[in-house]
């Protein structure tokens, strides 16, 4: 697979990341929720500190430990698919890495920019790019945009189920809400996994055995 492939690939997903973030912090409040299809796909706008999946990590000190770590991770990342591409590994583990690596940056540019170039979103107030008063937060401790809402599935634990405490509960599948960013990370390493052996098949050692006449 050659560079510019990749390249183009990266780029494309991180254009479509950050545009519909874009979209979303300036067009829904936070909180704002839209059904897209029927009542299992929705657009519902919450933001985060960084982690994919709308996951926390330590607060203030965690989310600076994230962003430099995920910043080490994209720089890393960016000789690292260099060195794959030149050394021809199989285009499936070339495609898996630049989704991961295209993942990991596109909540990068969150979490170093948007507290810089946004006005703080709120229940009540829509965010503006660029506001006069200067962005909502400095450079590092933006907040992750995530918007993407699958709940397949609403019920409540049934009456037989195995944990007393849970029965009558609440049951939601699928209800982390997340963005294209953590998409293009999960179906990355979800592909490695699956076809790991065929991206690195095992060579097969033959043994020749000599003989020598009785």
């Amino acid at each position: 697979m050659k560079g510019k492939h990749v390249a183009l690939l990266i780029v494309l997903i991180l254009v479509a990341d950050q545009a519909l973030k874009f979209y979303i912090k300036t067009h829904y409040l936070l909180g704002e929720e839209h059904n897209v299809i029927g009542t299992w796909f929705r657009l519902h706008f919450v933001e985060n500190e960084g982690m994919a999946w709308g996951l926390k990590f330590g607060g203030g000190v965690g989310k600076i430990l994230l962003t430099l770590f995920r910043l080490v991770a994209v720089i890393f990342g960016t000789f690292y698919l260099r060195s794959i591409i030149q050394k021809k590994y199989h285009t499936g583990f070339i495609v898996c890495a630049a989704l991961i690596y295209s993942g990991a940056f596109g909540n990068l540019i969150d979490s170093m920019f948007y507290g810089l170039i946004f006005s703080g979103s709120n229940p009540f107030t829509i965010a503006t790019l660029f506001p006069a008063g200067g962005g909502y937060a400095s450079f590092f401790h933006g907040q992750v945009v995530d918007m993407l809402y699958f709940p397949i599935i609403h019920t409540h634990y049934p009456d037989w189920f195995p944990i007393k405490s849970w029965r009558g509960d609440e049951f939601e599948f699928f209800s982390p809400v997340f963005n294209l960013a953590d998409s293009s990370i999960s179906i990355g390493v979800i592909a490695l996994l699956i076809w790991q052996k065929k991206f690195f098949p095992e060579k097969k050692h033959t043994e020749t055995v000599h003989t020598s006449p009785a």
